[in-house]
């Protein structure tokens, strides 16, 4: 009996789109495109974390990677953030009180270029006044008044000293060495030591008395003289700073008039004053010298760096609240840094080496970041959850991370954080940190799915073409004609595995619609056309192939073990996908089964050897099931079955092969050879249902594509699940060779169906006496195992007999 299978007709192994009725000829007579295509849930969950002002609401973006999320995060972000005002300047500047700890101070947008400025100014200003001030007549003048109060003191004291010795009999004389005191004569000459012998010993002893309490009055004079001198430079030095002072009160006091809005800016404008009053001397000297005595010009850096504004965010020219995209998030990138210099051989650092962060710079605003990257260094992710949590920036030196001693002392006052995180990454990573990070769903609660496929119909068409056009314009590519933009729709349709969806993968088509573009203006094409669009995706897949083509030629040559016609026993035909970079291929593989006498059920020889997924290995499991619940009714299974992939030497993983593993099984029991030239894909459930798979597409092409090499005969196939029927979008080439009956494509929906095209034998149903007809696959499985049964209980008997005598 002739069994006739229904097999898919060519008009249903791909969509072509019909744009005939389409209102526009080129895409260049529309419009660009402003909204997101088909990502409804995600742009209202983006919009949603973006306005609520509850602590916590930042957002996870989770997607297909080329499925436009970076970008389009990047659109809503723009259109939001410039409705807003622009965040205030941040800049850190000295602490007098404590300069390891330098002070954050905020301004207005754009006023913290006009502080700095105004800081460098006073500076270069005040050391200028302040030396002229100390050179005019007027402090000279004064400075010689007070000083020659105290010198007319002095000498007064000298002048009573000198005046009592003389009354005495007694002179003081200077020397190099300080003052001495001499006895005169009554004329007023010194006394000669040859007088002084002469005179007896009680004037002697009068002189050496007289001597001895002049000497105490000259040292007590000179002790006078001392506290005078120390006096005379504490009045010129508070003179000196009075004189300081006025000039530096009368530029600050312009400061704090500008600033008075600033409380921080005010108090620190008076930490300056005193400092620089305290410190006038630095602005007096022109030069110093080294110990060795030469002289080295002094750097504005060694001193009046202190009195310097670090500028660390300007938003001077920010319209709107920041968006800022990290691509980089180091630690340093994210929170900031503090950088440092050699000074005579050691590292050395200050508040004016204070780098911003990423953080800094989107603070008021939008932060944008990859996931992946974030958790690839060090410490980050533990750092942007602290600084969302505490909501302020620290700056720390990396190094005290790792727990070494850093060589910047400096601990920046922290800055408040107020932002708005945008983390991007896949849906996996999402699903790890909910489950393990307890402090990220407290910290990101809204997550924005980004879909990789919508529904195809006019609007998505319409928008689909608008895409194209602004795609076209913004990269100065040649536009689309109806034929193209058919072709471009038929891709889109291929990448999402479905007739009746398009693919939200954007990437990928606009890769597709540059390379078309530029094929049609190798044809010097106005518009680009179907011929363009069909050529740039066989340019990649040509670049792409090497691996796919070489098995092909392996396939060709008998290398790799792959009949295409005939009739095999336990042999089957399976179907696996490649993936290799960019392109994603069909492989057929022999799958071999051998059944036996035995107790061990269905062994997976991949399994046993270590190169089997869980998922596969679960795919085999589940044909014991079937198999015990579709023959094990009357008796128990005894049955030892082997299963492998033949020159298969890496990991299988999926359950895609389980249709065809089951087949050869089930052809072994039967003793029933199978169809080589019809290859099956599709995995089964324990009720013997044939389960829908993906790449669909690419394991036909590939087996149509080792057909070819060897030859079509016009028997040669592949059975596919029913329920994978909507998604073929088959290449023209198969879809011809379909239509020409050189191919045929197989739906299904049960083993049996697959089994009856398999090997033209009727699978049989079960009858009112519980058997299945004579001569059916059925009938013969049963048949097979019950033998095995009786067979294994036989030879059992003869052992025990035998072991028994």
């Amino acid at each position: 009996m002739e069994l006739r299978h229904k097999e898919l007709s060519y008009k249903e192994l791909r969509r072509e789109f019909d744009l005939s009725d389409f209102e526009y000829e080129t895409t260049e007579q529309l419009q660009e495109i402003e909204e997101v295509i088909g990502q409804d849930r995600a742009v209202r969950a983006i919009e949603f974390g973006l306005n609520i002002k509850s602590p916590g609401y930042n957002i996870y973006v989770s997607g297909i990677s080329e499925s436009g999320r970076t970008s389009i995060v990047k659109n809503i972000l723009q259109k939001v953030a410039s409705k807003k005002n622009p965040p205030p300047d941040w800049c850190y500047v000295n602490n007098f009180d404590n300069p390891d700890q330098p002070l954050a101070i905020s301004l207005p947008p754009g006023k913290g270029k006009e502080f700095r400025r105004d800081m460098e100014e006073l500076v270069t200003t005040l050391r200028k006044e302040i030396p002229k001030s100390f050179r005019s007549d007027e402090y000279r003048e004064r400075r010689e008044a007070l000083l020659s109060e105290y010198e007319k003191e002095k000498k007064a004291l000298l002048s009573q000293t000198e005046e009592k010795a003389r009354e005495k009999g007694f002179k003081i004389l200077r020397t190099p060495f300080g003052f001495t005191t001499i006895p005169v004569k009554a004329n007023g000459e010194p006394l000669k030591e040859e007088e002084y012998r002469a005179f007896p010993q009680e004037e002697k002893e009068r002189i050496e008395r007289e001597m001895i309490s002049i000497q105490k009055e000259i040292a007590q004079t000179f002790e006078k003289i001392e506290e005078l001198d120390r006096k005379s430079k504490e009045s010129l030095n508070k003179f000196n700073r009075e004189v300081v002072l006025f000039v530096v009160k009368k530029h600050i006091e312009v400061l704090k008039k500008k600033y008075s809005d600033s409380s921080p800016i005010m108090n620190y404008l008076e930490q300056v004053s005193k400092d620089m009053v305290n410190n006038m001397d630095k602005f007096l000297q022109e030069e110093e010298k080294t110990s060795s005595g030469i002289k080295i010009p002094i750097s504005e850096d060694d001193f009046f760096t202190r009195y310097r504004v670090n500028l660390i965010v300007d938003n001077s020219q920010t319209k709107g609240a920041p968006v800022v995209v990290e691509t980089n998030p180091t630690y340093g990138n994210m929170f900031g840094r503090i950088e440092r210099r050699v000074h005579f051989g050691i590292f050395v650092t200050d508040f004016t080496k204070i780098k911003p962060g990423a953080l800094h710079k989107a603070n008021g605003g939008y932060l944008v970041v990859n996931i992946e990257r974030v958790l690839m260094y060090p410490f980050v992710w533990d750092a942007l959850k602290r600084a969302l949590q505490e909501r302020e920036i620290k700056i720390e030196d990396i190094t005290e991370q790792f727990g070494l001693v850093s060589a910047a002392a400096l601990k920046p006052t922290p800055i408040p954080l107020n932002v708005k995180v945008i983390i991007i990454g896949r849906g996996f990573i999402f699903n790890l940190l909910h489950y393990y990070d307890e402090d990220f769903k407290k910290i990101f609660k809204v997550r924005a799915d980004f879909d990789w496929e919508t529904s195809s119909n006019r609007e998505t068409v319409y928008k689909c073409a608008r895409f194209l056009c602004k795609l076209c314009k913004e990269e100065n590519l040649r536009h689309f004609g109806k034929t193209g933009l058919a072709a471009i729709l038929e891709y889109s349709s291929r990448l999402a595995e479905d007739q009746e969806k398009l693919s939200l993968l954007f990437g990928r088509i606009a890769n597709i619609a540059r390379e078309a573009s530029y094929w049609a203006g190798v044809s010097n094409r106005k518009y680009v056309t179907r011929e363009d669009v069909e050529k740039a995706i066989e340019e990649m897949e040509y670049r792409n192939n090497m691996i796919s083509n070489k098995i092909g030629e392996m396939i060709e040559k008998g290398t790799l073990y792959i009949d295409t016609e005939g009739q095999k026993v336990g042999q089957v035909n399976g179907l696996s996908v490649y993936y290799y970079g960019e392109l994603s291929f069909g492989k057929p593989s022999r799958i071999t089964a051998q059944t036996f006498m035995g107790d061990k059920g269905v062994i997976n020889i991949e399994r046993e050897a270590k190169l089997s997924g869980k998922t596969h290995d679960k795919g085999v499991l589940i044909l014991s099931g079937y198999l015990g619940g579709k023959y094990g009714g009357k008796a128990p299974l005894s049955l030892s079955a082997t299963l492998t992939f033949e020159q298969s030497y890496s990991y299988v993983e999926g359950d895609s092969a389980s249709a065809a593993e089951l087949f050869a099984i089930l052809s072994s029991l039967a003793d029933l050879p199978v169809k080589q030239g019809i290859a099956v894909t599709g995995s089964v459930n324990q009720k013997g249902e044939i389960q829908p798979i993906g790449g669909v597409n690419e394991k036909i092409e590939g087996f149509f594509e080792a057909c070819k090499r060897k030859g079509l005969t016009g028997e040669q196939g592949v059975i596919i699940p029913k329920s994978n029927v909507k998604n073929l979008m088959l290449k023209k080439e198969v879809v011809e060779a379909v239509k020409e009956g050189k191919f045929h494509i197989y739906p299904i929906t049960t083993v049996d169906e697959g089994m009856e095209i398999l090997t033209g034998v009727p699978a049989g149903e079960r009858g009112p006496d519980n058997t299945f007809p004579e001569g059916t696959i059925n009938r013969r499985v049963e048949d097979k195992l019950l033998y095995f049964l009786k067979e294994q209980g036989r030879l059992r008997k003869i052992a025990e007999k035998e072991t028994g005598s």
